[in-house]
């Protein structure tokens, strides 16, 4: 029998899901924060040292489409109880990484890892817990990505203050590891797992099938391009802020994360807008403000740079929201690999754009970053107003689905 809200067993399981959000993101994006220090101590490039990010999400990206064909022949719950326990061990193991290659090819295997956790997450509650009680089980795994994502660069950047990056990394690694045996004990055996192991052929006819649908192909692009500039601007904005005339500490930087609370809010007040009045009319509003915000840290004063990253993260989340719940809808009967596709060409733009950005900054500054997100803006922008003028399926879902992915 499915779990139901309120029995033990749920209450296992929706902490359980709490720890896995919390961990994943958490060890995913701790590296962000510690890009400058990284180009110190390693004598790199900004470009160069945005790999850290880079070479995480980008294997993340390629291994959430393997990783759900994978738990179909393996379980979801054992996948996700390696992926985190091996995930926190490479974590750790980065913190003594002799050399930039070491912690690059430990970062990578980071991302390999985690891939487990975000592409499995939704099929195991949707296995083990009754349909009225999903949405508030997965509703706990978003909440403790996103808490995870913020808490894992705030935690980071407070801690290198005190013990230095290799102390802050390994302290991120223990607790990941730690999360994992919390999720081990706390997650309930698979009672509704079925082994299967559709053939490579149908799920190749599925992924093409989603592709012929132009909106899909558009949504695609949107996380590409939105997660991009998203991801660009964080990852940029520790150098322009710790470098004079600002020369903020670590710390201080570090507190510019807080602003992702901005961003959970703008999730929800967005979507809820959009279900209200329909993706197609409101996409381009989140879309917009991103662009404005971009163009705010272009400003010099520091209030007005800081404004102008809350204003991207507002806009961010609101768009990410929106196109995220219009891939599940449009989908109908393949909403795992949409979901999948989806999410991989979320995080190949935070892989792919997040590290070219780097060269408009060695290049141009801060000036750089700005024009080359305000285009990656544009474009989105322009999506958008494309998918407005393509009708949608004729079909009506009961029940919305949640966001794909949160950072």
């Amino acid at each position: 029998m499915p779990l139901a809200k309120g029995s033990p067993d749920y209450r296992r399981l929706t902490m359980a899901m709490l720890f896995a959000g919390f961990s994943t993101f958490s060890l995913l994006y701790s590296a962000q924060p510690l890009l400058p220090l990284f180009a110190h101590d390693f004598h790199l490039s900004a470009e160069a040292a945005s790999l850290a990010v880079g070479l995480a999400t980008g294997p993340l990206a390629v291994g959430i489409l393997i990783a759900g064909a994978l738990s179909d022949r393996w379980g979801r719950r054992p996948m996700m109880v390696a992926a985190m326990f091996l995930a926190g061990g490479f974590s750790l193991a980065t913190a003594a990484a002799p050399g930039w290659p070491a912690l690059l090819a430990l970062r990578f295997l980071t991302g390999v890892a985690l891939a487990g956790v975000p592409a499995v997450a939704m099929a195991y509650v949707s296995e083990e817990v009754d349909h009225a009680s999903v949405g508030s089980a997965m509703g706990l795994y978003i909440g403790g990505s996103a808490i995870g994502g913020m808490a894992g660069r705030l935690g980071v950047s407070l801690l290198t203050d005190v013990a230095g990056w290799r102390g802050a990394v390994a302290l991120v690694g223990v607790a990941g590891i730690a999360m994992a045996e919390a999720f081990r004990r706390l997650a309930p055996e698979s009672l509704h797992f079925v082994r299967s192991a559709p053939p490579l052929g149908e799920v190749a006819r599925g992924f093409l099938d989603l592709f012929r649908d132009r909106a899909m192909q558009l949504l695609f692009l949107e996380a590409f391009v939105l997660m991009g500039v998203f991801v660009s601007i964080y990852n940029y904005a520790g150098f322009r802020l710790m470098a004079p005339p600002y020369s903020l500490g670590h710390a201080a930087v570090g507190a510019i994360f807080l602003l992702y609370l901005l961003g959970s809010w703008s999730s929800a007040w967005f979507g809820g807008v959009a279900g209200r009045l329909g993706r197609r009319r409101i996409f381009w509003m989140p879309v917009v403000l991103l662009i404005a915000g971009v163009a705010l840290t272009a400003a010099q004063p520091l209030a007005l740079v800081v404004a102008g990253i809350g204003v991207v993260t507002i806009g961010f989340f609101g768009a990410h929201s929106i196109a995220s719940a219009w891939v599940g809808r449009r989908a109908l009967a393949q909403r795992g690999q949409a979901a999948a596709l989806y999410l991989f060409f979320y995080y190949a733009g935070s892989s792919v754009l997040g590290s070219l950005c780097g060269i408009a900054w060695t290049r141009a500054g801060w000036p750089g970053v700005a024009w080359f997100c305000g285009a990656l803006g544009a474009i989105a922008l322009m999506l958008g107003l494309v998918l407005r003028t393509i009708p949608p399926l004729p079909q009506n879902e009961v029940t919305p689905p949640k966001p794909l992915g949160t950072d």
